[in-house]
């Protein structure tokens, strides 16, 4: 495969690289094939730190990429022409070329020059890897631009955008099973007098947004291990030898849409209070590979208004308005969180504002722990319902670039309970009922979830953690490691009559009703009853008719009818795959890659979660969930670490680290983890340089 001018290109590129001399850098693999990345400068780590994560997943990390060039279309079809028009709506290349060199430190754009140097020098020695030759050289900019896209659809852009263009508004925003958790625990509430951190972030087990471990380690104060999505230029969660802390999705209200009211006689006026203002247009050529060949180009028109973003649909003209375009700064803050050393550096850090959403857990050595219930909050006129659908048609609801300061949002600093943990629910349930933030000392408008919604993590946890008067490390991970529902299931009382079913009924579903009846609610390998409640379970959230959790929680939707109809549905299943209706949950549920195939305990909404797609034989196979977990204790002499990874540190098959962390996974275990250099380098598999 020849590329004669994208190599022109990438020589054009050489001066910055010569900047940064890859032998000065040391990459140490360890026993697990997990990247240690130590040189004198920050932007030198940077530049391994590319290139050791291409070494094993340069696919994932140009699929961050392609987008930004308008490429994935041509790659990946149609579902990457998506990503191509989401990049164009946001119209990230502007704000990014206006406020790249005086919003970003001057630090900072080093570092994203070493990362992109890296890439570059990576794709350039490993042409056949390449997915698209357009694609590189890419510049810094370009990486933040992805982390704009990322941060978009990460504060729920994706969702109401999808409700205008499939024209099903108001819109309904959808609770999700997906989610994470997160646990600080004080060392006033441990027996061995250190501080606890549990990340558990749950996401797609491979692919983008899968977790990708690293340890990165320079000469001016950058040495944090944790992960990130491939193609991060630092850790997203992750410790360093003072402090660490997770994320959890917190869904908050962080997306307007407007309604705007046209002229009667000309389609491209609107009113804006007293005038009437000319749409402006917004048109984008969409690229998609048609049957693997021929490029195809489908133009798209859309508009530009006061709002933002702006559709005709059947159901009338709609703007999209939401703040995480409007910030290019989330990169660098957490790159400013993986540096600090204390918890005003972490908390000054957090100031920034600029990652727009997540919930945020914390704990450091000097004992403090802490709750965020993170978000970059405009500021709105309370008068108005914001969540649902806006008058697009006065300046009123036309909100500034003007935010709630940090101090304004839901959070809980060292509580007397002396824990804090967030597993996707209200951010009003964050620790003990006397140390939970008080809604009502809070603005309205941050549309956070309600102190009723629950998930089952959170119930399960409160339920755990209230028999410890003080905890031992292996007390925290059996928490973790939890995988039982409720009795009840508090967090989906609607479903609860599932384990009431009459027998002499419905005498079809006797043998299955009488298996629920009598288990423990623990989706354990040996269980039966565990496979029979998956199954139904996810007929349930997937039924047509159903909003996901939310029907699980409220309404007359989830009829008994339907309840029914999922256990016969899993039954049915089971009968086909396997020739019985009493199949063991390790037989249902396996964990497969490659040539290993190992089963898998867990299920959707526990504590160690599990959310499986069914295969073609029949089994289940866990695509997200528990994915990569650190646990931490912080003591005056620093952390200790263990943490493992759903599959293993490579994502290419002929790696010898493509699978070995699963049965780790699989057994609820982990590996033991340091900073430390020299004792990463002494026991290292391999010590290398970048070429």
């Amino acid at each position: 495969m020849k590329y004669p001018l994208f190599f022109l290109l990438l020589s054009l590129y050489l001066p910055a690289w010569a900047q940064i001399d890859p032998q000065r850098i040391t990459i140490a693999r360890d026993q697990w094939g997990v990247p240690h990345i130590f040189a004198a400068t920050d932007a030198e780590v940077a530049y391994g730190f590319a290139w050791a994560t291409a070494e094993d997943d340069f696919r994932t990390m140009q699929e961050q990429l392609l987008p930004i060039r308008s490429l994935s279309g041509l790659v990946n079809g149609k579902s990457g022409a998506v990503l191509d028009v989401a990049v164009h709506l946001l119209d990230t290349e502007p704000i990014v070329t206006e406020r790249y060199e005086k919003d970003l430190s001057p630090e900072f754009r080093q570092v994203l020059a070493g990362y992109a140097a890296g890439v570059n020098a990576y794709a350039a020695a490993h042409p056949k890897e390449v997915l698209h030759k357009k694609l590189f050289p890419i510049r810094p900019q370009e990486i933040i631009q992805s982390y704009i896209l990322g941060m978009s659809l990460m504060s729920g852009v994706d969702r109401e955008l999808g409700a205008i263009l499939n024209e099903k508004l108001p819109v309904i925003t959808p609770e999700e099973g997906k989610g994470s958790n997160a646990i600080a625990i004080s060392r006033r509430k441990t027996k061995d007098g250190k501080t606890y951190l549990a990340i558990n972030s749950h996401q797609p087990l491979e692919g983008m947004n899968s977790w990708y471990e690293a340890h990165l380690c320079s000469e001016e104060g950058w040495n944090i291990l944790g992960a990130c999505f491939a193609g991060g230029v630092s850790i997203f969660v992750g410790s360093n030898p003072y402090l660490g802390w997770g994320h959890t999705v917190n869904y908050p209200d962080l997306a307007d849409v407007y309604q705007l009211e046209m002229h009667p006689e000309d389609e491209h006026l609107y009113r804006f209070d007293d005038e009437w203002l000319t749409l402006e247009p917004f048109d984008f050529k969409a690229r998609i590979k048609l049957l693997g060949l021929i490029p195809v180009g489908a133009r798209q028109k859309f508009y530009k208004s006061k709002y933002g973003v702006t559709f005709r649909t059947s159901q009338g003209v709609f703007a999209l308005r939401f703040p995480a375009n409007r910030d290019i700064r989330a990169a660098e803050q957490w790159y400013r969180m993986n540096k600090a050393t204390d918890w005003p550096s972490f908390r000054k850090a957090l100031e920034m504002r600029a990652i727009i959403s997540t919930n945020i857990v914390y704990a450091d050595r000097d004992d403090h722990i802490y709750y965020l219930s993170n978000g970059r909050f405009p500021k709105r006129d309370p008068v108005y319902n914001w969540q649902s659908v806006l008058p697009g048609n006065t300046s009123a609801t036309l909100w500034a670039d003007d935010y709630y300061p940090l101090d304004s949002l839901a959070q809980v600093l060292d509580p007397a309970s002396g824990y804090v943990y967030n597993c996707n629910h209200s951010p009003f349930l964050a620790s003990a009922a006397e140390d939970n933030p008080n809604p009502g000392l809070l603005p309205p408008t941050l549309g956070y979830r309600p102190a009723n919604i629950l998930t089952n993590r959170a119930a399960r946890f409160d339920e755990l953690i209230r028999t410890y008067d003080r905890l031992d490390y292996e007390d925290l991970k059996h928490i973790k490691y939890d995988v039982a529902y409720t009795r009840p299931l508090t967090a989906y009382p609607r479903l609860e009559p599932l384990f009431a079913l009459s027998s002499t009924r419905y005498p079809n579903l006797s043998e299955s009703l009488t298996l629920l009846r009598d288990w423990d609610r623990q989706a354990l390998p040996d269980s039966p009853a565990a496979s029979l409640f998956i199954l139904s379970l996810n007929y349930l959230l997937r039924h047509p008719e159903l909003h996901g959790e939310q029907s699980l929680r409220t309404g007359d939707e989830l009829s008994e009818v339907k309840l029914v109809e999922a256990l016969t549905f899993a039954q049915d299943y089971l009968k086909e795959h396997f020739g019985n209706t009493i199949v063991p949950l390790a037989q249902l549920q396996r964990h497969t890659r490659g040539m290993v195939d190992l089963p898998m305990p867990g299920g959707p909404d526990v504590l160690a979660a599990i959310y499986s797609r069914p295969q073609k034989d029949g089994h289940l196979r866990p695509v997200a969930g528990d994915s990569y977990i650190q646990m931490v204790r912080f003591s005056e002499a620093g952390a200790e670490i263990e943490s493992v990874n759903a599959f293993g540190a490579s994502a290419k098959a002929k790696s010898a680290h493509y699978t070995d962390q699963m049965p780790l996974f699989t057994q609820q275990q982990l590996k033991p983890m340091t900073l430390d250099r020299d004792t990463i380098l002494k026991n290292a598999e391999r010590v290398y340089h970048p070429e």
